[in-house]
């Protein structure tokens, strides 16, 4: 089990300040996860991985928690980190995987195959809001840790521009509800499409919300929630999986 550095940071010293703070203590390349479409009914959870380079090359003017930004910052942003990150990645994970394995168990299994997947190894891994187990570096979890330490922030961007990419084609095969605009979160609007047409093959069928349309769609019959696994895959394509770059 590995102990943290006993270093103190204050909240407010920057977005850089950890990172420097750690790599004084000799952890040079120091990654960060993050996740987009936790709190999603429908779509793909998708975890980003990044580490940025030390120094000026690594300082992204703008960057902070991706949920903060517009959509366009967000895109610029991302063509900036994936420009000079000394590597990233992304995982996507299918709504039948998290409806099989439940949230938290593929957000964490997310982070260690974003992690993993790491064209350069991390000496020090930091994760957005609760720590993840089974790493080969040590890390800590920091507490909004997209809005305090510059790599989650990058990480947040990588997954969340990654994520609404794939909403967007989505909606082209299912715009009944709207995914270009709500992502795939719970509104009005789609609550209403749940209503009016039931789930699409790409909803989370575990979620309460997506249930009852499912039970509603059914004209109030039992429906098998457990028969959703055998739904097909999310269908993206080349997107499902991993992908990642070395500058």
């Amino acid at each position: 089990m590995f102990a943290p550095p006993r270093t103190i940071v204050q909240r407010d010293a920057g977005l850089y300040a950890l990172e420097r703070a750690l790599q004084r203590r000799g952890f040079r390349i120091v990654a960060g996860a993050d996740e987009a479409g936790r709190g999603a009914c429908a779509g793909p959870l998708v975890v980003g991985a990044a580490i940025l380079p030390e120094g000026k090359r690594g300082e992204i003017a703008g960057l902070t928690d991706s949920k903060l930004l517009s959509a366009a910052t967000r895109e610029r942003l991302y063509d900036e980190v994936v420009a000079r990150a000394v590597a990233w990645s992304v995982v996507i994970i299918e709504p039948g995987e998290v409806d099989g394995r439940g949230l938290h168990v593929c957000n964490l299994a997310g982070m260690r195959r974003a992690l993993a997947s790491l064209a350069v190894s991390p000496q020090y891994v930091l994760t957005d809001g609760f720590g993840v187990d089974g790493l080969s570096a040590p890390g800590l979890a920091v507490w909004k840790g997209d809005r305090v330490a510059a790599c989650v922030a990058a990480a947040s961007i990588v997954a969340k521009v990654t994520r609404d990419r794939i909403m967007v084609d989505l909606h082209e095969r299912y715009p009944e509800y709207g995914f270009a605009e709500h992502k795939g979160y719970s509104t009005p609007d789609h609550q209403a499409a749940l209503r009016s047409h039931g789930p699409s093959p790409v909803h989370r069928y575990s979620y309460a919300n997506v249930a009852a349309a499912l039970g509603d769609a059914s004209g109030g019959g039992t429906v098998a929630v457990s028969g959703v696994a055998a739904r097909s895959p999310l269908a993206l394509g080349d997107n499902v999986g991993m992908e990642g770059g070395q500058a």
